[in-house]
């Protein structure tokens, strides 16, 4: 498709001006540039094609955006190079989507392009995607009647409306099946879906279930642990119109879903539906994007509910989707909360040994006596990932880097299982604390490998399977078994277990961050349900203190009432998503530089500069100068909600001022980052 270089190149005989988007890298190039189509591109030099042009002297990729009779450009236009391939994979849909999701979070064009359109496949573009007859999607209404208006809400998606919920699903709810309802439900109305989870494993249930109600052509399932020639080969069904639903991790919110009539998140809360990629997006937030731009449904599922997720509600953007108490009091498990004490392991010698209060202890017995596994949820794998002093509680240190001392594995006579540092690997057998002298050692945390060594010994003969790190359990069989899981891996037991314990609650709750609370009743809950119901037995201990509103929420079983408390909570002391906030890192120079370029809101405040937040990392070498020897810090700007928009839209502007100046070093901006500081 090259443009052939002998002779004098003649323009295309009508609409001979293509508008390009080329894919640079600079803030201040984020613009349109129109090129002159030559009279042998003219038949595939169509909107939404990629491109190469000549750009400063140099070839590069780029979109064509659309055909255009006369350009606005007084000068001389070149003419395009080269038709990458006639191949439209750029949408008038997707790309409005684009500079909606660029503008939200003060970024460029190509940036969210990246993320959008995956890289092309050659050799998949020529392949036919043959596309039979679909069959009659299969509908299942009956499961969504326990909700408050769930038949409405079908109703109302069938009808080819645009209705937008945040749904709490009951626990033990088969909630794949359920997504897959709504698919099935939008399919039949002649429109597409798009259903966006946080990970592989639920990926894959959400795939199974939509292909029990769909045809197999009708679904396709994009993840980032596809080969580039099979996530091309499946984005392009979706492209062309034969894939009717999509399913994927963050990236798929983007799908080119022809005619979208429903778009789902499940579990908004999981950190991996954010974006480590400039632009940064949440794939919660374009989700509402798209759905508030492309006129259709909405869903925001889960066990649990984010801050973000009750605002929705509660500015009546989207609806309650709730069963009601009486409903919801017949599904949960019984819920005991109770605090971890040396008191309380002395009650029962089996409990001590265990590391588990009596209670616990008991609920756990009898779970395996029924013959009903057993969850045992850990905040940490590893051995016992944090020590302390056991005379002074002083934190154990490295002698050689300072960094945090654990136990990697049990103690053993040739040395093995000695105090390690976790930052520079050097073992310490011969620690002693720097604070009292004692060369005693006491467990902070221990990890899942100290907890499943412990169990072993207090239940003799019953089997002890572990979930995490890199050995992920999906499912586990029936039976009495003991799983000890971290915090995520938990597998679905086949029939559902029959006790769940939740060690070391204020490991999660003590955390230093604005979403610890959110997040332990999250995993809390994400535990809980794969318990069975009280009315068969099933119990959850949770070791935390029960005065303590995310454990009363845990027991009342009342995620809207915790996220309805932490929102109004956080409006109190202007925290997001009642406000906005934009972190802007960079060095002083630049972060300088930025503030004077930039036209804020007036209502906008301006907090630091501070340091960076502990363990953050900055991509050096993209955004950041390699080069710049200067420290880093972080800016905060705060506006209220209805100048949010403003904001970005300042902050964008001010970045491409400053980057076109060229006497500053590079900035990240990160409008509503998940961690502020």
């Amino acid at each position: 498709m090259s443009a052939t270089a002998s002779g004098v190149r003649s323009p295309a005989p009508t609409r001979p001006i293509a508008r390009v988007l080329p894919m640079l890298a600079l803030s201040h190039l984020d613009r349109d540039f129109d090129y002159v189509v030559p009279a042998e591109l003219d038949a595939v030099a169509q909107p939404g094609v990629r491109v190469r042009v000549r750009f400063a002297g140099r070839l590069v990729d780029g979109f064509l955006l659309a055909r255009l009779d006369t350009s606005d450009h007084p000068g001389k236009l070149g003419f395009l190079d080269k038709v990458v391939s006639a191949e439209p994979v750029l949408g008038p849909e997707l790309l409005g989507l684009v500079d909606a999701v660029a503008t939200r979070y003060a970024g460029t064009r190509p940036d969210v392009l990246r993320l959008a359109i995956p890289p092309r496949h050659a050799r998949v573009e020529n392949e036919s995607l043959a596309s039979g007859v679909q069959s009659i999607p299969v509908l299942r209404r009956d499961e969504w009647s326990a909700y408050r208006h769930g038949a409405d809400f079908l109703d109302a998606l069938g009808g080819g409306r645009a209705p937008r919920a945040v749904w709490q699903a009951l626990p033990g709810e088969d909630w794949a099946a359920r997504l897959a309802d709504l698919a099935a439900v939008a399919v039949s109305s002649g429109r597409g879906a798009v259903l966006v989870v946080p990970d592989q494993r639920d990926l894959d249930r959400v795939d199974t279930a939509c292909r029990a109600v769909l045809d197999d052509d009708a679904v396709v399932a994009l993840a980032a642990g596809l080969g580039p020639a099979e996530r091309y080969r499946r984005w392009l069904a979706s492209a062309r119109g034969r894939a009717r639903v999509v399913i994927g991790t963050r990236s798929a919110v983007f799908a080119p879903v022809h005619d979208p009539g429903l778009v789902v998140v499940w579990d908004d809360g999981d950190d991996s539906l954010s974006e480590p990629r400039a632009p940064y997006p949440h794939a919660r937030e374009v989700a509402l994007l798209r759905a508030h731009r492309a006129g259709c449904a909405a869903v925001v599922g889960g066990f649990s509910r984010t801050a973000e997720a009750q605002a929705l509600v509660e500015t009546g953007w989207a609806h309650d989707l709730v069963a009601t108490r009486d409903i919801v009091r017949g599904r949960v498990p019984r819920v005991t909360a109770l605090a971890d004490s040396d008191h309380a392991l002395a009650r029962d010698p089996g409990a001590r040994a265990a590391r588990l209060p009596a209670i616990a202890f008991a609920a756990a017995r009898a779970s395996l006596t029924a013959g009903h596994p057993v969850l045992v949820q850990v905040p940490r794998r590893g051995y016992v990932p944090s020590l302390a002093c056991s005379k002074c509680r002083t934190p154990a240190r490295c002698r050689r880097c300072h960094g945090p001392l654990a136990l990697p594995s049990a103690p053993g006579a040739d040395g093995a299982g000695s105090p390690t540092c976790k930052w520079c690997g050097t073992a310490d057998p011969s620690y002693s604390c720097p604070t009292c002298g004692s060369r005693a050692l006491r467990a902070v945390v221990v990890g899942a490998g100290r907890t499943a060594e412990e169990l072993g010994r207090a239940f003799s003969g019953v089997t002890v399977r572990q979930s995490g790190g890199t050995s992920v359990l999906d499912t586990v069989p029936g039976g009495p078994a003991i799983v000890v899981s971290t915090v995520g891996a938990e597998p679905v037991a086949d029939g559902g277990y029959g006790a769940a314990l939740l060690l070391d609650g204020w490991a999660l709750l003590g955390r230093a961050d604005l979403r610890a609370a959110e997040q332990t009743l999250r995993r809390w809950m994400a535990a809980a349900t794969l318990v069975r119901p009280s009315t068969e037995g099933g119990e959850v201990v949770v070791v935390a203190d029960s005065g303590l509103p995310t454990v009363q929420a845990l027991v009342r079983w009342d995620p809207v009432g915790h996220a309805r408390t932490e929102l109004a909570e956080r409006t109190e002391v202007g925290f997001p998503p009642a406000v906005h906030i934009a972190a802007v890192d960079g060095t002083t120079e630049s972060l300088r530089a930025l503030l004077d370029s930039a036209r804020l809101p007036d209502d906008a405040v301006t907090l630091g500069p501070v340091d960076l937040p502990p363990g953050e990392r900055l991509p050096f070498g993209s955004e950041i100068d390699a080069d710049s020897s200067a420290p880093v810090e972080r800016m905060l700007v705060r506006v209220p909600r209805s100048s949010g928009a403003a904001l970005s839209r300042a902050l964008g502007e001010a970045r491409a001022v400053v980057g076109a100046k060229k006497t500053a070093s590079a900035l990240r901006i990160q409008v509503d980052p998940l961690r502020i500081g």
